[in-house]
């Protein structure tokens, strides 16, 4: 089984690029910070884990995430290795996410209205001024709109 559950900040904002051919596909690449549990002198305190989603997710991605959003994912773990111009073997890891989710409120994240997205990993539109329920309403309508369903 090959299976990965990691929550973190992103470290910068999502590079998103569509891919050629008549059905276009956007592809969203971003790197999450994840603190590590215990903590030894001298160790980094965090992992940094590069990721990549697909299709209308990547879509969700680029339009409501951003550098220090926190976010839990799901996804799987795949080799990219390749041989350099110098002919020396490279081994990296990539998560190639599956599902994603925010982790904390707009409010908590102290992110104001920054990256328009809502309260409690709802993803419709922002929430409206003076909602401080932790959830948004979501106008009549609005389903063709989601980028999730």
């Amino acid at each position: 089984m090959n299976k990965v559950i990691l929550m973190g900040r992103l470290t910068r904002d999502p590079e998103v690029r569509y891919s050629q051919g008549a059905n276009q596909t956007a592809i969203a690449r971003f790197s999450v910070a994840v603190d590590r549990r215990f903590k030894r002198d001298g160790e980094p305190t965090a992992d940094f884990f590069n990721c990549t989603s697909f299709g209308r997710q990547a879509e969700f991605v680029e339009k409501y995430l951003h550098k220090g959003t926190k976010v839990v994912l799901s996804g799987r773990v795949q080799n990219d290795n390749y041989t350099n111009r110098e002919g020396q073997m490279v081994y990296s890891v990539q998560i190639m996410v599956e599902d994603i989710e925010f982790a904390e409120s707009k409010n908590a994240s102290g992110g104001g209205n920054e990256g328009g997205y809502g309260n409690g990993g709802n993803a419709g539109a922002p929430a409206p001024s003076g909602a401080g329920d932790g959830f948004m309403n979501i106008p009549d309508g609005i389903d063709e709109e989601l980028p999730f369903n």
